[in-house]
């Protein structure tokens, strides 16, 4: 059975925030937590790769300043987090741990959701979610998720389209 979200802060944050952009996606409340792209997938009847992932890094300048970069990635492959840096202009780039994922968006790692922080998160979309005509991305909890599309992320998000993996 699928826990009610309805009056959970982080996914009312989720809808208040799409609401405000103009959005009402279909949500889905699943009855597993979903906490990796592949677990997403499963419980939707599709491939990891249309799982758009949030991905919270600690995003580190030369002069030591550290700031979150949300990173939008397609399911389907890893970020590399040096390439990645390199094409941001960021000196190193590494993987949060939860209480930073928490303080800068409110939610906790399996369920941050594109939309909703207490104040705005640097964003990039994976350019690999523009081969699918929808994807999911989580609502705030690990057992919501949303559809959207790739521009609906870009918009919704303020972000800026890049390719999160080396080409090969």
């Amino acid at each position: 059975m699928s826990p009610d979200l309805t009056t959970h802060p982080a996914v009312t944050a989720v809808r208040a925030a799409l609401a405000e952009r103009g959005l009402d996606p279909e949500f889905r409340v699943l009855p597993d937590a979903v906490k990796t792209a592949q677990a997403a997938a499963d419980a939707l009847g599709i491939t990891p790769a249309e799982i758009a992932n949030s991905l919270i890094f600690k995003a580190i300048d030369a002069d030591g300043s550290v700031s979150p970069l949300l990173v939008m990635a397609s399911g389907g492959h890893r970020v590399d987090t040096g390439f990645l840096a390199g094409q941001l202009g960021i000196a190193t780039l590494e993987r949060a741990d939860p209480d930073f994922v928490r303080s800068a968006t409110g939610m906790a790692i399996g369920g941050v959701a594109p939309v909703g922080h207490p104040t705005p998160v640097r964003t990039v979309v994976d350019r690999v979610l523009e081969r699918f005509d929808q994807v999911w991305a989580a609502g705030g909890h690990a057992h919501a998720v949303f559809r959207t599309s790739y521009a609906d992320l870009l918009a919704m998000t303020g972000g800026a389209a890049a390719d999160v993996v080396a080409p090969t």
